[in-house]
């Protein structure tokens, strides 16, 4: 695999198995496959002007329950890691380095080697009471990619915070849990960011809308970097519409709590897998036992099944893979794929 190599590629997966992306079962890329209810005419969207985001920073705000001061918004979240990590570099006391837990999302890595930072990995599976280096920049992803597990960090949170630390939680997976997020530590610490997706739970991956929340004063600073316009009107148009439908987390989790169930009943009494790890979000990280990655997407391509090979995560090999949660289709189909 390439370094910073990321699943969801399914138009070069169709082209191997011969078929239309529309025939191919994603598992690799952890996209809410509930969508949003949408009652929007994209066609009398008015395009001429240059966008206004009045109204798309206040429904993201009151839906994150921030003042609109207290965020900034990004094309996309792995823009917004980026502009982060650029900005810190100009601060008067920029982070001596970058304390990344891993396995996490490849971008942090990538972010870090391209602004220049050194990086300090952190196993948090065996070491996550490790020590940090006082100043440096933390990065923690929770619920954790790729195993989706939901981390208790307020203990953390106190001991970064001695250590002087710029803190980013990136919860992006977070919304398909009813768990609290920090975002209630802006108020307490000055160095404290919150990343926010709105791609993942609402389904879209080519809307591209992240944000970032801290205090009014770091995003100030961070806005008046930013261009004037970065948003398109029907990403705007589409997001507001979308966090207008308030029976969506319902759905979603009835849905992934029925799946789950059933493709961890699969995945646990299958011989090619040795582990299944606990996950909070939408998608399952699995230790196989014999086959490498490689060879276990080979016993799924037939059945037009692509999954996430792990072997470029810090801290994993290729006898790791990640599966999305989907629907009872992939896993009937999963589960035909592993018995034949």
């Amino acid at each position: 695999m390439k370094p910073f190599e990321h699943g969801g590629n399914i138009c070069a997966f169709a082209k191997v198995c011969g078929c239309n992306e529309e025939e191919v079962i994603d598992l690799s890329s952890n996209i809410n496959t509930s969508k949003p209810h949408i009652d929007f005419d994209f066609n009398a969207l008015e395009i001429a002007p240059y966008p206004n985001y009045e109204k798309l920073y206040e429904s993201i705000a009151s839906h994150y329950e921030v003042a609109v001061e207290q965020m900034e918004l990004f094309n996309g979240a792995s823009v917004a890691i980026f502009s982060l990590f650029a900005y810190l570099k100009t601060t008067p006391t920029p982070p001596k380095s970058v304390t990344l837990y891993a396995p996490a999302y490849l971008e942090y890595k990538k972010a870090s080697q391209v602004f220049g930072y050194p990086l300090h990995l952190v196993d948090r599976f065996s070491k996550l009471d490790a020590e940090v280096e006082e100043g440096s920049l933390v990065v923690f992803v929770n619920p954790s990619t790729p195993d989706g597990y939901c981390y208790d960090i307020e203990a953390l949170l106190q001991k970064w915070q001695e250590k002087k630390c710029t803190i980013l939680v990136d919860e992006s997976f977070l919304a398909f849990t009813s768990l609290p997020s920090v975002v209630y530590h802006i108020k307490k610490y000055d160095k404290l960011y919150v990343l926010k997706s709105m791609t993942k739970f609402y389904g879209s991956a080519g809307i591209r809308i992240g944000a970032l929340i801290s205090n009014n004063i770091n995003i100030n600073a961070l806005h008046q970097r930013e261009p004037a316009w970065k948003i398109s009107a029907f990403d705007s148009a589409y997001i507001q519409e979308a966090l207008k439908d308030e029976s969506l987390f319902e759905r979603t989790t009835s849905t992934l709590e029925a799946v789950k169930a059933s493709l961890l009943e699969v995945l646990e009494n299958a011989p090619e897998i040795v582990r299944v790890y606990p996950s909070h979000a939408n998608y399952l990280l699995v230790k196989l036992s014999t086959l490498t990655a490689h060879a276990f997407q080979a016993k799924l391509t037939p059945y037009r099944i692509l999954v996430r090979n792990c072997a470029n995560f810090d801290g994993l090999d290729d006898s790791y893979i990640r599966i999305a949660i989907k629907d009872a289709k992939s896993v009937a189909q999963l589960t035909k794929a592993l018995h034949a």
